[in-house]
């Protein structure tokens, strides 16, 4: 088959607000070696981790939430600085357009992956790159991905929207219900539960039979509740103390302190995200004195992941997808999930 020489896309040219992103018609489309595939971009979510990576948020300089960063950084990617120019996108549904030598997938089959590809390093076991930080990603026609990070969904019921939808808030979600040991019975309170990862939370952990509080908006908990969750809190109502089994956190904030109060005696506490402030204060007494454990969750084991891709196959799991944009409007589909206008996932369509 021959390929264009060139495709559209998004690039990241710097730290910044959206005029950091800059919609290309020249970009060199990647010829798959071996190992390699060519994948053809169906759908690309949009996530937190793209807006935070574009403004620099994951720089140890800022102390401040996700809407209050002045940009003025260096190194703020996921693991430091990145490359300039980067195609963003860390959620990939596409078609095989062209495998390397030994890729081993054939032309046409339905793809995805994890945002997180392990990669390990010297030194660091769980080391990992991100699609669309540390690699290229999904926002342009192409995506160059490893064989082994790809996984086979032809066969889903689920839409390329919807699948589209799954790989960075179902797997973030996933992994944090796995790390934090969520079983049938578990009483679990979710963060930001209206949002891609909260609803993902909400709906897999109802999935292991746990019974589901959400932290939201009072406009949204309805959403929240048809998802699978048995009640909601609103976001800046008092929580009960002494509560629940398990707290599942990506807002973190001023009312962090609250979210430890909630926990049982032995409760586990697990985050993986801080869009209202990554500072928090904490009494320590709280925490040691009852045998909290605390849970930091990025690094995705494989079978997580795997697991999510049998839930999708068999067609047990469904995203909630608001709205979709062309990827040329990839600046007012990311100012809309910032002004958390629409509840669950965004997505772009190449």
């Amino acid at each position: 088959m021959t390929l264009p020489a060139t495709m559209s896309g998004v690039y990241l040219t710097r730290h910044g607000g959206p005029e950091a992103l800059e919609w290309r018609d020249d970009i060199p489309v990647p010829v798959p070696g071996p190992g390699q595939v060519l994948v053809r971009v169906a759908a690309a979510g949009v996530n937190n981790t793209d807006i935070n990576t574009r403004i620099g948020w994951y720089s140890p300089d800022v102390k401040t939430a996700t809407d209050a960063v002045d940009n003025q950084v260096e190194a703020g990617g996921w693991g430091g600085a990145l490359a300039f120019p980067r195609i963003q996108g860390g959620d990939l549904c596409g078609i095989v357009e062209q495998v390397g030598p030994g890729a081993g997938f054939e032309s046409g089959q339905r793809l995805t992956c994890p945002i997180n590809l392990p990669r390990p390093r010297p030194g660091a076991p769980q080391g990992f790159i991100a699609l669309g930080s540390e690699i290229d990603g999904a926002f342009a026609q192409y995506c160059l991905v490893q064989a082994d990070d790809l996984y086979d969904v032809t066969a889903s019921p689920l839409s390329d929207i919807d699948i589209a939808a799954i790989p960075c808030a179902f797997g973030t979600a996933e992994n944090l219900l796995t790390r934090a040991g969520v079983t049938a019975g578990h009483e679990v309170l979710i963060t930001g539960a209206s949002g891609g990862v909260g609803l993902a939370a909400v709906q897999l952990a109802a999935l292991r039979s746990a019974r589901v509080s959400g932290v939201t908006g009072a406009a949204k908990a309805e959403v929240v509740r048809a998802q699978g969750a048995a009640g909601t809190y609103d976001r800046d109502a008092p929580l009960p103390s002494d509560r629940f089994d398990v707290v599942i956190d990506v807002v973190g904030g001023p009312n962090w302190p609250g979210l430890i109060r909630a926990l049982k005696p032995g409760g586990h506490y697990a985050v993986s995200g801080a869009i209202a402030g990554p500072m928090v204060e904490a009494d320590l007494r709280e925490i040691y004195l009852r045998d909290i454990t605390i849970h930091g969750c990025t690094h995705q084991p494989p079978e997580v992941f795997g697991r999510l891709v049998a839930l999708m196959n068999a067609g047990r799991i469904k995203p909630l997808v608001s709205k979709t944009y062309p990827l040329r409007e990839i600046a007012r589909a990311q100012a809309d999930f910032q002004a958390k206008i629409h509840p669950g996932k965004l997505v772009l369509i190449p």
